[in-house]
Parts: structure tokens; C-alpha cells; sequence
């Protein structure tokens, strides 16, 4: 593909609009309902998002992780802490979730801070993984070189086999990590590049503030 190609690239959008008074007050109530929409169009992995991360001088990193849980407390992913992203939320908690639901023209933007789940919540989700996941977690030293694949699929059939039968015990390293907003933007595509995009601030602990930005 030529750069004149690439350029051309355009996507006209027009499937639905959003205004400051049709949507809802709390912005995990607004989530709610749009993500239920993303089920109902069967959009592949649905709770598939982009997690961004920083290194505490700013050096910013990206990555695809699920989503498995929200609430008004924030938003739930689980990982192992040793990895690059455990590694810079220890130095630095901020962080920020996209979500982009292109069937439905819709993207959603989460910023605010992270911080572990408890434990009794990370072993509750990791007892409910498939047990070849469970295996894996404890198998992989996410994020550290190894030697090659080889190396790591003889792990995981040695634990595979060593646990036969038996509970996989839940990694000290590994569990869950829970965004809590602070800013929150939901876009939804328009014609002519003339996108809606309505953003709730965070006030206080029950209270967010809605505004319209120019897209």
C-alpha cells in the first residue's frame, strides 16, 4: 500500500448520535448500557481493551488485557504483577482503559488511578479460570525473555502434570488490578468528522460533572 492509499483510508460515520441529555448521570451507568449494547451486536470480545501504562519519568506502554468486572468502585483486569505493566503501576498508578467498538462507531476512554484487588478476589477469579489458564500463569514469567518456546511449553506440561487432580495454587505474583475514573469520555462516530463526545469529571466521591467536547 502507497501512502496515497493509506491516506484514502476513510470510514464515513453515521449510526447513531449522543447528547448531553439523553445519556446518564453516573458514567459507569452510561458504560453499562453501551456495553450491553457491544453484547447484543455481538461484537468479538466485547471486553477487549486497551490498557496504557508509564513508567514513573512518563515512558508510556500499551497493551490489549479483558475486562472482567465493573462497578461504581472502577473498572477490573487481572495480570501478573511482574510483568511490564505490574512493574510501572508499582512506580506509578495512573493509568488509562480504551475501549473501541467499531460495529457500533463507539469508543470509550477511562483515566484514573490503579491499585490492586484484594487477595480473596484475585484467588475467587483465578479458581475460575480454565484449569490449562491457572497452569499457564504459574508456567509463564510474563514479560522476562526465555530462552523460546520449547522451553516454555515443557513448564507448563510439567505443571500440567504435577497438578493432576489438584488445585493450582494462585501465584503470590499474580492477580487483580482495579481502575477507579476519574475521567471518563464516550464518542460516538458522526458524519463529516463531526463526532459526539460527552466526558464526565469526577467532583466528589458520588458526584461527576458532564460536559461536551468539540471532536
Amino acid at each position: 500500500m502507497d501512502k496515497e492509499q493509506l491516506q484514502n483510508l476513510r470510514q464515513e460515520y453515521s449510526s447513531a448520535s449522543l447528547a448531553e441529555n439523553t445519556t446518564q448521570d453516573n458514567p459507569v451507568k452510561q458504560f453499562e448500557l453501551w456495553f450491553h449494547e457491544a453484547l447484543e451486536a455481538r461484537i468479538h470480545e466485547p471486553n477487549a481493551m486497551t490498557l496504557a501504562t508509564a513508567t514513573h519519568d512518563g515512558r508510556p506502554s500499551a497493551r490489549i488485557v479483558l475486562l472482567k468486572g465493573f462497578d461504581n468502585d472502577g473498572f477490573t483486569f487481572f495480570t501478573n504483577y511482574l510483568s511490564r505493566k505490574g512493574r510501572e503501576l508499582g512506580k506509578n498508578p495512573l493509568g488509562a482503559l480504551v475501549f473501541f467498538w467499531g460495529e457500533l462507531e463507539r469508543q470509550v476512554r477511562i483515566e484514573g488511578t490503579i491499585e490492586k484487588v484484594s487477595k480473596e478476589v484475585s484467588e475467587k477469579y483465578f479458581h475460575s479460570r480454565p484449569k490449562g489458564s491457572q497452569v499457564g500463569a504459574v508456567a509463564s514469567p510474563q514479560s522476562q525473555e526465555i530462552a523460546g518456546r520449547e522451553a516454555l511449553e515443557s513448564k507448563w506440561a510439567q505443571l500440567e502434570a504435577e497438578y493432576e487432580g489438584k488445585e493450582v495454587p494462585k501465584p503470590s505474583h499474580w492477580g487483580g488490578y482495579i481502575l477507579k475514573p476519574q475521567v471518563v469520555e464516550f464518542w460516538q462516530g458522526r458524519p463529516s468528522r463531526l463526532h459526539d463526545r460527552i466526558v464526565y469529571k469526577k467532583v466528589d466521591k458520588k458526584n461527576w460533572k458532564k460536559v461536551r467536547l468539540a471532536p
